[in-house]
């Protein structure tokens, strides 16, 4: 038996996390929006059952937090840290009921300590909600092997169910939780029951509204995540097995994959009814994720569904340097989070995803607005800048053009509006003449920049909004809503 967590690491630990919380909700305020943020952010304004990239739960945890502190950086972000605070405390109180306190207090650490979950709790993304309902699946699946009632599988299924309104990926350890209920014995005895049923049936319900929502869309959120199996090259399969796991050494922390890597093969070893239960959890989606791999590319985010079961798992692995690892982690996530706020280090855009991503927004509509007559939209047809636009010009008409936008609940301009077209010099090509006629430009070049470091370079062109066979209004075009830094006050 482990020896219980000394009674200063168990006010140490709490003390912590509110401390934190309270850094990431400070910092939330100061580090710019990414484009997908900004993205996400309109969504949360046109609310809908499903979009075409994510279920919707992340615009909703936009909109509440915007209910509270307004349409601005904070408000989006707002629910992020408070999610991660939280759902360390159900993954710590998980860990407890398996393996002790002091491995309760380990899991929560680690999990804080990645740099997925340090960024992702700054930054909104579908993973924030995600991780969040995948440490409450596990509280409650820990809960029902350490002898819990059978009504506990309703939480897991209403908490798998709204795992899978965050993103798609947690299908998957919801997979790893059916197969062992079949191919274990202790899960095999609770199909004899009702509950794994009624909770199955409950996670059913709940995602019935992204269902009804692609059914009524022809499918293009199923058929979009779906469609990435036909982009397929083995010849490239060293590439991306490299790209996979550099990435989770990357987004983990060095020292923590190493802790995430020493507890799985713990799990192998040392099954108990909890540890099996894990182990499938983890290995079903990193099996798909490797076999996905022989092909083709896995973003570095996907695999942090499982990251608050690897922290379970690694938490019953504490060799003397574990300390070691948090540490390393948060310093990797706080010089990370200090470039984007204050960029401290000049690199370019190539090794600087903080720059690449978040640098130089406000200045960049600033400078666009001057280069523009008064009362004309800017116009962009790509979805992260027109997203970005939205959020930096609150008193410029911003009108986005891309076929994305035919599935929002937005108005859309009319054919024949004129507009100025920002484009990143990186588009070689011209604008299409599908959605335009080029009536001047392209202008001098306008750059983003942070201190002085070029993010990106773009160029305006004087654009008529255009349709085939005279259809009005354009389809494809959206008028995105402007900000409101009044929300909070209205609702």
């Amino acid at each position: 038996m482990e020896r219980p967590a000394p009674l200063r690491a168990k006010v140490l630990w709490p003390a912590l996390l509110v401390a934190l919380t309270g850094a990431r909700l400070i910092l939330a305020a100061y580090v710019p929006l990414a484009p997908d943020e900004a993205y996400y952010r309109l969504w949360a304004l046109a609310p809908a059952a499903g979009y075409l990239d994510h279920p919707p739960l992340v615009a909703l945890c936009m909109r509440l937090g915007m209910a509270v502190a307004g349409d601005t950086a904070f408000g989006l972000r707002l629910l992020g840290p408070l999610l991660a605070g939280v759902g360390s405390v159900f993954l710590a109180w998980a860990a407890s009921l398996w393996a002790g306190r002091a491995a309760g207090i380990r899991a929560a650490v680690l999990l804080n300590a990645t740099l997925a979950v340090g960024l992702g709790s700054l930054v909104m993304t579908p993973d924030t909600p995600l991780v969040f309902f995948m440490a409450i699946m596990l509280l409650a699946l820990s809960r029902l092997c350490a002898g819990g009632a059978g009504w506990l599988w309703l939480l897991a299924g209403l908490a798998a169910g709204l795992g899978l309104d965050s993103k798609y990926t947690a299908a998957l350890p919801v997979a790893g939780v059916g197969l062992w209920l079949c191919a274990f014995p202790a899960g095999r005895r609770w199909l004899l029951t009702i509950w794994p049923w009624l909770g199955a049936l409950l996670a059913g319900l709940v995602v019935t509204p992204v269902l009804w929502w692609n059914a009524h869309h022809h499918w293009a959120s199923f058929l979009k995540q779906g469609g990435r199996v036909e982009d397929w090259h083995p010849t490239r399969m060293l590439t991306f097995m490299g790209e996979l796991v550099g990435g989770q050494v990357g987004l983990a922390s060095p020292l923590v994959f190493v802790l995430f890597a020493g507890g799985v093969v713990l799990l192998w070893r040392r099954r108990d009814s909890f540890g099996s239960l894990l182990l499938y959890v983890i290995l079903c989606p990193a099996l798909v994720f490797v076999q996905h791999a022989v092909g083709a590319r896995v973003q570095a985010n996907w695999p942090v569904v499982i990251y608050p079961a690897l922290a379970l798992a690694a938490a019953r692995w504490h060799p003397r340097w574990w300390p070691a690892a948090p540490v390393l982690g948060v310093l990797l996530t706080g010089i990370v989070v200090g470039q984007a706020v204050w960029a401290p280090l000049r690199l370019s855009p190539h090794t600087d995803v903080t720059l690449r991503q978040m640098g130089g927004w406000p200045s960049l509509a600033h400078a666009v607005d001057a280069a523009m007559p008064a009362g004309l939209p800017i116009i962009a047809d790509e979805y992260g800048l027109a997203a970005e636009l939205a959020f930096y010009m609150p008193r410029r008409t911003v009108l986005a053009v891309e076929p994305r936008w035919r599935l929002f609940a937005l108005s859309h301009p009319a054919c024949g509006t004129q507009g100025y077209l920002l484009r990143s010099h990186k588009r070689a090509d011209q604008p299409d003449t599908h959605w335009f006629d080029v009536l001047d430009g392209p202008s001098a070049p306008v750059v983003r920049s942070r201190g002085g470091v070029v993010a990106d370079t773009y160029v305006l062109y004087k654009v008529q909004l255009r349709c085939e066979g005279g259809e009005n209004p354009m389809l494809d075009a959206a008028r995105l809503p402007m900000r409101q830094p009044q929300l909070a006050a209205g609702l």
